[in-house]
Order: C-alpha cells, then sequence, then structure tokens
C-alpha cells in the first residue's frame, strides 16, 4: 500500500487490522506509516494489547508521546507498552521499521497524535512524514540506551501504583534505560523516598525545581548534592525552608548548600519563599552563584540592611529582568537603599513587585527615577499618601514601556480600622481619574484597596481609552 493510497481506504485498512487477532511484526512492516499512529491511539483505547506490543516493536517514528494516552489508575496499556520495550532493549538486531528511541512520558504530545490523525484523514503528506520519521535503513540494534523523558511531581507521602510500577521498570534496566526529568517539583515525601527516586534520574537533565513543602536547613542540606548534580539547571524555587544561620550547626548546613549551589553555572531564575535563614545570610548565598541572573524572587521573608546592601553589590544581578521582593518589609530601612540597588539594575529591568514591603513615602521618591524599563511595576499593599500617588502616576506616564501597574489605594482613604467607605472610593476615583485626563495618556491601572476588611484582595481598576474615555470596573 502506497503512501498516496486513498485516505477512505487507509481507513478501512485500519479498522480491518484491529479486527485481526494476529497482527504480527510482520504485517505492519509493510502497514503505511501515517496509519501507525490512528491505529495505536484505537489499540491503546481498547485495552489491545498484543497489538501494541507489535506496533511498539515496529515503532516507525524516533519519538513515543504516551503520557497524554494515559488514565490514571488504568496502566494496563503502558504495562502492555514497558514489555514490548523488554523485548526490544534484549534484541541484537531490530525490525528495519523501528526508530524508537524516546518514550515520552511528559503532558505534552497532543500535536503529534493530532497531526498523524489529520495525515490519516486527509492523505499523507511526504514532508510531514520525513520530519517525524526515519528511512528504513539500519537493522543494528542502537548503541545509545533508550531515552525515557518524564516530569515528576512528588506530593504524596508515598509513591502512587503508576509511579511505583514505572520506577521499578527503569531501576531494572538502568544500563539500557536513562531517565530524564527537566521538571521536578517536591510538594509531599519523606526525604528517603526522594532519594530514591533521584537515584534513578539523570540528574544532569533536570532543568527546573520546585521545592514546595516545609523544610528545615538540616533536610535542604541532605537534598543539596543532588541539586549540585544538576548541572543544567536554570530555575530553582524553594519556599518554607525554615532555621537560622547566626546558630553554629545551622551555619554548617547553610555552607553545605551555598558549597553545591556553586556547581550550578546555568541558574537563570532564583526564587526564595518564606525562607527564614536568608535574614543576615543572603551574601552567602549571593556569592555561590555562578552567572547572571534574569529573575530574582525573595518574598515574604525577613532581610536586613546589610541583606539588601549586598544584593545591591552583587555582580550577578546586573543582567536581572524581574525583581521580586514583596512581603519583605523596608520600613525602617535607610531611603537610599532600594534607589541603590533598583539602578543597578535599572538599565535590563522590566518587572518589579514590592507588594507590601512597608514602602514610604520618602522611599518610593527616592527610587522612582531608577523606573526607566519596567513594564510591569506592582507596588500594592503599601501605605502611600495621595500627593506621592500622584507623583507615582505622573512619573510611571512617561515610562514607555509600561504595560501593567498596581498600586494601593492612599492611605488618606482609610479610616482608623482600615475601612474605605464607600463615599470616600467614589472621592477616590474622581481624584485619580483627574489625574489620568491630565495626563492624557491610555492606560489600565490596577488600584488595590488594602488592606481590605473582607479578604485583602480586593482591587478596582482605572481604564483610560484612547478617547480619553474613562471607566472604572469594581472587582
Amino acid at each position: 500500500m502506497s503512501a498516496r493510497t486513498p485516505p477512505r481506504l487507509l481507513d478501512l485498512a485500519g479498522r480491518h487490522l484491529l479486527r485481526a487477532d494476529d497482527l504480527d511484526s510482520s504485517t505492519l512492516e509493510s502497514l503505511p506509516t501515517e496509519l501507525f499512529p490512528p491505529l495505536f491511539l484505537e489499540a491503546f483505547d481498547g485495552y489491545r494489547t498484543e497489538t501494541l506490543k507489535a506496533m511498539v516493536q515496529t515503532w516507525p517514528f524516533v519519538r513515543l508521546p504516551l503520557r497524554a494516552l494515559i488514565e490514571l489508575p488504568h496502566v494496563g496499556p503502558l504495562q502492555a507498552v514497558l514489555e514490548a520495550l523488554d523485548v526490544l532493549l534484549a534484541q541484537k538486531t531490530r525490525s528495519r521499521r523501528c526508530k524508537l528511541r524516546v518514550l515520552d512520558l511528559r503532558n505534552t504530545g497532543q500535536n503529534f497524535w493530532s497531526m498523524w490523525l489529520g495525515a490519516s484523514s486527509d492523505g499523507c503528506s511526504s514532508s510531514r512524514e520525513a520530519a517525524v520519521a526515519e528511512p528504513r535503513s539500519t537493522t543494528k540494534r542502537p548503541s545509545t540506551p533508550l531515552k525515557v523523558f518524564i516530569d515528576l511531581c512528588l506530593k504524596k507521602r508515598s509513591l502512587d501504583n503508576f509511579l511505583t510500577y514505572f520506577l521499578r521498570w527503569v531501576e531494572q534496566r538502568r544500563s539500557s534505560v536513562h531517565l530524564c526529568c527537566k521538571k521536578l517539583k517536591i510538594v509531599s515525601m519523606p526525604m528517603d523516598s526522594i532519594v530514591k527516586v533521584l537515584s534513578m534520574v539523570q540528574l544532569d537533565c533536570i532543568q527546573e525545581v520546585q521545592v514546595s513543602c516545609t523544610w528545615n536547613l538540616s533536610t535542604l542540606a541532605t537534598f543539596a548534592p543532588f541539586l549540585g548534580e544538576m548541572s543544567n539547571l536554570q530555575r530553582l524555587r524553594l519556599s518554607h525552608v525554615h532555621g537560622s544561620a547566626f546558630k553554629k550547626q545551622e551555619h554548617d548546613h547553610v555552607v553545605q548548600i551555598t558549597s553545591q549551589l556553586r556547581r550550578l553555572g546555568h541558574l537563570r531564575d532564583l526564587h526564595l519563599e518564606s525562607s527564614s535563614f536568608l535574614g543576615g545570610c543572603l551574601d552567602q548565598m549571593l556569592r555561590c552563584l555562578k552567572s547572571p541572573l534574569d529573575s530574582l524572587s525573595i518574598t515574604k521573608c525577613w532581610l536586613t540592611e546589610s541583606d539588601l546592601t549586598h544584593l545591591s553589590q552583587s555582580p550577578d544581578i546586573s543582567q536581572l529582568k524581574s525583581l521580586d521582593l514583596s512581603g519583605v518589609t523596608m520600613t525602617d530601612f535607610r531611603p537610599e537603599l532600594l534607589p541603590v540597588l533598583l539602578e543597578r539594575v535599572a538599565a535590563t529591568l522590566q518587572e518589579l513587585d514590592l507588594d507590601v514591603c512597608g514602602i514610604t513615602d520618602c522611599q518610593l521618591e527616592a527610587f522612582l527615577p531608577a523606573l526607566s524599563r519596567c513594564s510591569q511595576l506592582r507596588l500594592c499593599g503599601n501605605l502611600l499618601s495621595t500627593a506621592v500617588m500622584e507623583k507615582l502616576l505622573r512619573h510611571t506616564a512617561a515610562l514607555p514601556c509600561l504595560r501593567q501597574e498596581r498600586y494601593p489605594a492612599p492611605q488618606e482613604s482609610y479610616r482608623p480600622r482600615g475601612v474605605l467607605p464607600e463615599a470616600r472610593l467614589a472621592q477616590l476615583r474622581a481624584q485619580l481619574l483627574e489625574i489620568l485626563r491630565d495626563l492624557g495618556k491610555p492606560r489600565i491601572i490596577w488600584i488595590g484597596l488594602c488592606p481590605c476588611p473582607r479578604c485583602g484582595e480586593d482591587k478596582f481598576k482605572l481604564r483610560l481609552c484612547k478617547c480619553i474615555d474613562v471607566t472604572l470596573i469594581l472587582l
């Protein structure tokens, strides 16, 4: 059957093959390439394990994206695929048809299946086939191991049935299967289970790590050697790591952690949230960085003036595009500290988040000149006066790249207990919109009603259209 076989005949051929109980590799050798994906889907959905095994052993593509097809907890079809891979891995020579090198268990692959389903209904495109399938040439067994890609989210006290079965399969085939994980997320799992999982992963494949569970410094120090092996790590997120670097034992843990972070030469995004150990030792964390960051987020942490000084002096913020210090209280910091920091990053900074930092009027006025290239500016949760708010609106109107603005309602708007009366809200709206009309520049500004007596999240949006028509939307 040629690649130019009419689509209707291809569909009929596929249905006929699925009805056959004796479908084997010899039959699949002559099957048109465009029939493999739709036939595989039918076999997978219909739990036709023997058909699946035969198709895997003659798969004409380099990659088999499987995760989008798996419906947990039903892993029967996956088991059939792994059994077929066992046969492939044991073969000295393969079918001339089989080009399989990668099993992809990430949440990707929809484009692959939809493209080839379209190919079977519309007729095969030779360019589409050439882009995905390799020519049938070699029969020798490949010297490189099978690569298995998976994104790991460790969020239970113990491994689920799927992951337990799959990792056991990988562990028994370490010499012929390389487990590659680009994204690792740890939500809740004992360290011994984490260590067991990571011992089976090619750590230099990992590019993103997110730790979203509560750890103490000793736990992070135990995890740190694995971090050090992730030589291609680009994004690191740590939250709720507790401890004090001023205690001798805890300080030793910080040294262990930073000694491993020094090995991460490709780190570009660093996010540290609610990590009490940072206070007074941020300089140690910064000194371990090997290359400039694109994004730095230190949120809901206690920092000292010395920490902010070290941050402004670090050579690794010279190319920063995003800086998030929300939740870091700076009310008692000297006004000149923030301007020095923001001047250092003014040439590249695009996003600045200083929500709930206790920013005062004099601090804001001091760093306004450094906001030259920002496209996003967030200052909600700071008690600023109406006069300084007007200066802020007039200054930011001249920023050519600014697209998103989130500011607090002026502190004069609130009653002593933090209540914003409806009448005062209307007056505030009229006051701010008059300023925007006077500036005459189309813009959208979100004003945070903070502190909110109900949920702390209420905002309203000021929208100034190109025709200088103004609307107010309460959220």
